[in-house]
């Protein structure tokens, strides 16, 4: 396959584990040119995109944009779960394109709302009709965990960075209380990425076990093979906690951005659960909001099974900046 010069946009996503990348026309991604790279191969992004671009004829790109699992600031982007830092810089070397952006992981899925295709959006829970300009929220729960809401302005889709992963966890019960100091003990701070992520998983698999005096420890892709078999109940009461947790943040999350367009969420570890979600009760703790119970309702929530949402809303942004461009310049 030739790649015109110029025409084309790269964009990535990198995430703890691995990295996405492939080159979109406009706001569509070209299928064949989605790549899949394990993190733990390579030293950095900068040689994950050489390599990418080498398999690509060493297309001349007309922009290139990354989303990162992490902090953006002042066109530096540093990863939470991994140890590369990713600046504005190394993306247009790697690159050689005209512009370079580095958003947050969350914005790329934010931006990613709306342009994905028929069937990548599943509902889970419903909510009152809304406006499409109404807001909608963002929550990625995989490696790690975020949320990020999408504002619809005037002048575009507005999505703020944030850090949600490392709020506080709240507190329901005495489980919860118990669950929550073995975190602080641990970690010194009992972050909502400790519970609610892949790793989180596992960490309240292997409590659950402890505190049941048969320490035993598996991984987030093993228990949810003994959930779906219902063979093990230990695994089943840890997902149960965490959905029961997923559901409270979630609901904290809605009363404070107020997403009458929707919540979303993202992450492998969310695609995970999705089919699960109406066994564990996730509506019942994600509507838990003693007399704000009723106005939950209003908040529709969505699953996206798109695991390159991503890549989508980083071309997404980049279009928007060229109309926006071309708009001002008319």
């Amino acid at each position: 396959m030739t790649l015109a010069a110029d025409v084309y946009t790269l964009v990535a996503d990198i995430g703890g584990t691995n990295t996405r990348v492939a080159l979109a026309d406009r706001c569509a991604l070209l299928p064949q040119t989605v790549k899949r790279f394990r993190n733990a191969d390579f030293p950095g992004l900068e040689t994950v995109l050489n390599k990418f671009l080498a398999d690509h004829d060493n297309v001349d790109c007309a922009g290139a944009c990354v989303a990162v699992a992490g902090p953006v600031k002042d066109g530096r982007g540093t990863l939470t779960n991994l140890d590369w830092e990713i600046d504005e810089s190394t993306l247009a070397r790697a690159t050689q394109a005209e512009r370079v952006v580095i958003l947050n992981d969350l914005q790329a899925q934010g931006h990613a709302i709306g342009a994905l295709s028929a069937g990548s959006v599943r509902k889970l829970v419903a909510g009152a009709e809304a406006e499409d300009t109404a807001t909608k929220l963002v929550i990625g729960v995989g490696t790690g965990f975020n949320a990020a809401p999408v504002y619809e302005t005037g002048i575009g889709r507005f999505i703020p960075p944030a850090e949600a992963g490392h709020a506080n966890l709240p507190v329901r019960n005495e489980d919860e209380l118990h669950l929550i100091r073995h975190f602080e003990t641990a970690h010194g701070f009992p972050a909502v990425e400790d519970m609610l992520s892949g790793r989180g998983l596992e960490r309240v698999y292997a409590w659950l076990c402890r505190e049941a005096g048969s320490p035993s420890e598996a991984s987030a892709a093993q228990i949810m093979d003994r959930v779906a078999a219902d063979d093990e109940p230990i695994a089943a009461q840890a997902a149960a906690m965490f959905v029961r947790m997923l559901g409270t943040v979630a609901g904290n999350l809605s009363l404070i951005y107020l997403p009458f367009g929707g919540v979303y969420l993202a992450g492998g570890v969310a695609r995970a659960f999705a089919p699960h979600f109406e066994a564990l009760h996730f509506t019942d703790a994600f509507r838990d909001k003693g007399r704000f119970a009723g106005f939950m309702q209003n908040f529709a929530v969505h699953v996206v099974e798109d695991d390159y949402a991503a890549l989508t809303g980083c071309a997404s942004y980049l279009e928007g900046l060229s109309l926006s461009e071309t708009n001002s310049a008319v």
